[in-house]
């Protein structure tokens, strides 16, 4: 049976294999990025809610951690913003109490570390995963369409006071867009916000798949170095540089129902299918023909090649006939 809350695991650039927890519904977000894969926000808000029952997230994690699988994270991220959910903390905490082997992750946009409660569930996590793009407001608006009552620099302010209670490790991603937050001027900034946060990694990552808004544009390799140069910290990566580090993670069971979870979240190529899942190119392809056959499934044509996806809005893609 499909898990609702469960996907994977997947074979991650940034993390490795990852077993992934979605705590919120679809695109519930206090973002709407331009760059993100999911699509636009479809309910924007900075209001924790009881989106699912901790139980019933908890109960699907132990169906798959029973058999002590070989996992490098567990992951809360998924298709929103996870400190949303008020289940967060209870999630967090039944993991490392009952499951104290594995490494526990979360997939933050870092919007709310301003708040004590989020700070409080947070701390018990091994690995926390914000984002920053910029310290100025106007590029901050541009690029994340924040809720309205969302500041920069009261964010970056919440990420350093997060630092110094936090004990455990904060990779912080840098999204680099060309031509929006790669001027001089901007770089710098960040540079000063890094420093303050003190990170234990920067990552630094750029569009891989089709986003939201399609002026958003990857940045090449070597706009990514400069970057890297600029801020001038040791522990800085470039993710699109990291390859998945094993193969064949599902064998045969659960393949189809890993697909579907996966495309449910972002879309992807049969190529990123094979890195994300371990199966071969002609299994990935079987499948999805399989699920295109159905209806379950859409593909239209992006940068990359001919991209699949579920329940994603066409009217600016050119579907695949």
């Amino acid at each position: 049976m499909p898990q609702k809350h469960i996907f994977g695991p997947v074979l991650s650039r940034r993390l490795g294999l990852s077993l992934g927890v979605d705590l919120i519904p679809f695109k519930t977000c206090s973002y709407d990025c331009a760059y993100c894969e999911c699509g636009h926000t479809t309910v924007k808000d900075i209001t924790r809610q009881d989106f699912f029952p901790a139980e019933e997230v908890i109960a699907e994690l132990q169906g798959i951690l029973v058999s002590r699988p070989h996992l490098d994270s567990i992951t809360l991220a998924g298709s929103g913003e996870p400190t949303l959910a008020r289940s967060l903390g209870v999630v967090i905490a039944s993991v490392k109490r009952d499951y104290p082997e594995y490494t526990l992750s979360v997939l933050t946009n870092g919007s709310l570390l301003t708040r004590n409660d989020v700070v409080k569930e947070l701390l018990p996590a091994d690995r926390v995963i914000p984002t920053l793009t910029t310290v100025s407001q106007q590029t901050f608006e541009r690029i994340h369409n924040p809720h309205p009552s969302l500041n920069i620099e009261e964010i970056i302010s919440g990420m350093v006071q997060f630092r110094s209670r936090y004990k455990g490790a904060i990779w912080l991603e840098v999204f680099v867009i060309p031509g929006l937050n790669t001027s001089d001027k901007e770089l710098a900034g960040l540079k000063e916000a890094i420093d303050r946060i003190n990170p234990d990694l920067v990552q630094l990552n750029t569009l891989d798949r089709p986003p939201a808004e399609s002026w958003v544009t990857a940045a090449t390799e070597t706009e990514l170095k400069r970057v890297a140069q600029v801020l001038g910290r040791a522990g800085t990566e470039i993710t699109r540089d990291r390859a998945p580090k094993s193969s064949d993670p599902l064998g045969k069971t659960g393949a189809t129902d890993l697909i579907r979870a996966t495309l449910c979240r972002r879309p992807s190529t049969v190529e990123d299918l094979v890195r994300t899942t371990g199966l071969s190119g002609g299994e990935v392809a079987k499948i999805l023909g399989i699920l295109e056959r159905g209806e379950e499934v859409i593909s239209y044509r992006g940068t990359r090649g001919v991209f699949y996806a579920i329940g994603l809005d066409l009217d600016k893609k050119e579907r695949v006939k």
